[in-house]
């Protein structure tokens, strides 16, 4: 009992911040104070953005900023993640939001919350890698795709919309705006978008947003433009609170929970990982990761929160803003705070098609056109995962787009390793011990048939296999070398008996040479390999079974009697 409880707290230890992140924290706080200081200018839009995308609300993506990036940033496992309220998310949400209403949403996230702090314990983060970089591609470019959509209707100025589905919503919305056109949205929203993307191109370092937001209010404020504002904003967090949790509704919310963690545990591992690749000697900690987006996700629906994922733009602004430790995204978190106490009547003010231009232009720069092209030429069933996952996720859902690109890839990778498998008829010229002569040579050859079989014998590629051997014929013997076999499992020694046993039964006796030790086990369960050996018809190497076919042939009266050599 000692020792168990002792794992347990060992494991717990593993989870939580350490002496090291002190030290990394200590090392240059003034570098790390500066970054997270321009995160949150970055950071400002986005999130009153994802939580006006999400249905809940300015003050609900304020809110998940705050408090998921201030616990994520303690208790990560990243040193230069930064979480918040994201994009793919927003995606998730919305028809959650539309479906039971924002107390289903805080509490989906409270549930999700909980889904990642066990899978962090269950040392589940490390299965993330398995996820094949098509699909990644793909959803992201889907999930930009659908960002961009979901924009339409504020960016046209049109609101009233019934639906959940982004392609129903935004031909609505076209459809609303052909039949009444109200331009200075649309003018303010392109203008946002184009300053944006513009200035990140001509000064990498400005927030080109925060700067054309502030434009846009003020021209918006002095002109007295008809443009819908974001609203009236609390002029700081709500108490936490678990009002909104309604336990009947929970066995209904578990689906999109689960739904929801899995996205957030894989947005943000891959977000770490990207950050890992951006810095030098920073690694991060997956199952650290996940448990504090668990935290993360289980504090931010006490404060009107939506869920939060590690959020790679920001991370991103973190890393080459200079940071090195957590202090960076707590920074952000805490900037982020006084924003929501000190300038929420401003911040209130803010034209919604504002918002959506810096949405616009944030889904224009989450495709990175020359990694996406790479993908698609890189071979074709790569292109064919990208484009398949980039289509369902704007058609579907992220969740499905995600699992539809994986089933793909793996069915795709499996057919790819099938076709690696050859079964490979081989010549017995010179390998026939024994034959002393042309014409005893001759006559071996023509009862005697070896075939090779190279790569994998399982259930993708065997019966390929059953149907090639079954072609064998006029023999009376047959050696199969299996020295070039990397796998076998139960199917494929299913069929390689069946493929035996159907020799047999037209008079061929069958040879095997050269099983590798690993692959003994599913022949032996079968009882090939037990009977063959018991038979004496399983050797080590290729001669010898030749040499027992021979001697079995010559036994039988199939070949003439040896006659000794010229003395």
């Amino acid at each position: 009992m000692s020792e168990t409880l002792s794992a347990a707290w060992s494991r717990v230890r593993s989870l939580l911040p350490g002496r090291a992140d002190l030290k990394a924290v200590r090392r240059n706080p003034r570098r790390d104070l500066l970054a997270g200081l321009t995160v949150a200018i970055v950071a400002l839009p986005l999130a009153l953005g994802f939580g006006v995308s999400s249905g809940l609300g300015a003050e609900a993506g304020l809110a998940t900023a705050v408090v998921a990036g201030a616990l994520a940033a303690v208790f990560g496992g990243s040193n230069v993640q930064v979480s918040g309220p994201t994009g793919a998310m927003t995606v998730v949400l919305v028809p959650i939001a539309a479906a039971h209403g924002p107390g289903g949403v805080l509490t989906v996230g409270l549930i999700a919350g909980g889904i990642l702090v066990v899978l962090a314990f269950a040392r589940a983060g490390r299965a993330m890698r398995y996820i094949p970089a098509s699909v990644v591609e793909g959803f992201t470019l889907g999930i930009a795709c659908v960002i961009g959509l979901q924009q339409i209707p504020n960016a046209l100025g049109v609101d009233g919309l019934d639906g959940d589905h982004v392609l129903g919503l935004t031909w609505q919305a076209v459809v609303a705006f052909v039949g009444q056109p109200h331009w200075t949205p649309v003018a303010i929203a392109v203008g946002v978008a184009v300053v944006m993307l513009a200035g990140s191109r001509w000064r990498p370092g400005v927030p080109f947003s925060i700067l054309a937001i502030i434009v846009a209010t003020v021209v918006v404020e002095i002109a007295g433009l008809d443009v819908t504002p974001i609203g009236e904003l609390p002029s700081g967090l709500s108490a936490p609170s678990l009002g909104f949790l309604d336990l009947a509704t929970i066995p209904g919310l578990l689906p999109s929970a689960f739904a929801v963690a899995a996205l957030a545990a894989l947005e943000s591992l891959l977000s770490a990982s990207v950050a890992d690749g951006m810095t030098v000697g920073q690694r991060h900690d997956p199952d650290r990761e996940l448990f504090g987006q668990g935290l993360a996700n289980l504090a931010a629906p006490l404060f009107g929160g939506v869920p939060a994922t590690g959020a790679i733009a920001r991370t991103a602004v973190n890393v080459r803003a200079g940071a090195g430790s957590r202090l960076a995204a707590l920074t952000h978190a805490a900037v982020l705070a006084v924003i929501v106490y000190a300038a929420a009547p401003l911040v209130s003010a803010i034209p919604l098609a504002a918002l959506a231009g810096v949405l616009l232009a944030t889904a224009v720069r989450m495709v990175e056109v020359g990694s996406v092209t790479a993908m698609a030429r890189a071979t074709r069933p790569d292109a064919v995962v990208l484009a398949v996952t980039a289509v369902a996720t704007v058609a579907l859902d992220l969740i499905y787009a995600v699992l539809i690109g994986m089933l793909l890839a793996g069915a795709l990778a499996l057919r790819s390793i099938a076709r690696n498998a050859r079964l490979h008829k081989i010549t017995l010229a010179g390998d026939l011990p024994g034959a002393t002569t042309d014409e005893e040579h001759a006559l071996l050859s023509e009862h005697i048939v070896a075939y090779r079989l190279d790569g994998p014998l399982f259930f993708a590629a065997a019966h390929r296999f059953l149907l090639e051997l079954a072609d064998v014929t006029d023999m009376s013997a047959l050696i199969l070398r299996m020295s070039r076999v990397t796998t076998i499992d139960a199917s494929g020694a299913l069929v390689l008996k069946d493929a035996v046993e159907k020799l047999e039964h037209r008079g061929i006796v069958v040879y095997i040479s050269g099983i590798r030790d690993g692959h003994r086990r599913p022949l032996e369960a079968l009882g090939l390999l037990t009977r063959l050996t018991d038979a004496g018809r399983v050797f080590t190497t290729t001669p010898e079974a030749i040499a027992a076919a021979r001697a079995h042939l010559h036994g039988t009266g199939t070949l003439p009697a040896s006659r000794p050599g010229p003395g």
